[in-house]
């Protein structure tokens, strides 16, 4: 299983980005799906999480501002980030696992927000 995720970029604070994370498999396969971040110096962070019941979960810093959505259709998630702040900037990763299955990541796009 592979997963490629795309979308990052520059974009000055109060803009908008729309990340992608394509998978090789059908995703229906894997109950949950979540996007990570890595800001320089600190710890990965679970930002956002989507069940295939379309059940989701928010970090609390980025409540009201992302939105994380999937199609299982076309095996790819996406997560919204509106709103951007310089303090989002990081490398964002999207994980995709199930009850019983491997868990499986994605390589990575930076998102770098300016002030």
């Amino acid at each position: 299983v592979q997963l490629q995720a795309s979308g990052g970029g520059l974009v000055q604070a109060g803009g908008s980005l729309r990340l992608a994370c394509v998978a090789s498999v059908n995703i229906f396969r894997f109950h949950y799906m979540d996007w990570y971040r890595q800001a320089p110096g600190k710890q990965r962070e679970l930002v956002a999480t989507i069940t295939n019941d379309g059940s989701t979960s928010y970090a609390d810093s980025v409540k009201g501002r992302f939105t994380i959505s999937r199609d299982n259709n076309k095996n790819t998630g996406y997560l919204q980030m509106n709103n951007l702040e310089p303090e989002d900037t990081a490398v964002y990763y999207c994980k995709v696992r199930g009850m019983g299955r491997p868990t499986y990541w994605g390589q990575g796009t930076l998102v770098t927000v300016s002030s």
